[in-house]
């Protein structure tokens, strides 16, 4: 069996940190406290992690909620179809939804996320992502809080898996 490739380093851990604190800063006065916060399971957990605790470092403190949506699986590639695994287990009637993912991409996991949360009665829905990718075709939603302009590589560490594999790495890594 021949060693897999070493992740290269594209973003450090503590360029991490920054991003996510830049973020918060950005997001915080567009949100109060009855926000809530719904991470895509399962990548978005680190991200969303870091992201609640820094906004609560500048005076937010959303609820918290998950979705687990999949849209790749163990590949590399979208399959091009959302499953929905769990959905919310908080009521969003009426209030601000902000959902939070690891990596934008083809978009669908984030258009599945904000078309579920609007059936759910959310008042107003925005989206943050920490990295985003390039894209050869539109998207939508776009973003609305976008963390890092990722490099089209094939991404880990940071919630981002291979197979499931490198999720805990705290830099994020291309793997190609």
């Amino acid at each position: 069996m021949a060693d897999a490739p070493s992740p290269a380093v594209l973003l450090p851990e503590t360029e991490v940190a920054r991003v996510v604190a830049e973020m918060a800063a950005r997001i915080a006065p567009v949100i109060d406290d009855d926000t809530v916060a719904v991470v895509l399971l399962t990548g978005g957990l680190w991200f969303a992690a870091d992201l609640t605790r820094a906004l609560s470092r500048v005076g937010r403190n959303v609820r918290f909620d998950a979705l687990w949506l999949a849209s790749y699986g163990d590949e590399q590639n979208s399959r091009g179809k959302i499953d929905v695994y769990a959905p919310l287990q908080r009521s969003v009637e009426g209030r601000k939804v902000l959902i939070l993912d690891d990596v934008f991409d083809t978009g669908l996991s984030l258009a599945e996320a904000v078309r579920i949360a609007q059936q759910a009665g959310a008042s107003e829905v925005l989206t943050a992502v920490f990295a985003k990718k390039p894209w050869p075709l539109p998207r939508a939603p776009e973003p609305d809080f976008v963390g890092w302009e990722a490099p089209n590589r094939f991404l880990v560490g940071y919630g981002l898996d291979h197979a499931g594999t490198l999720r805990g790495l705290p830099d994020v890594c291309a793997l190609d």
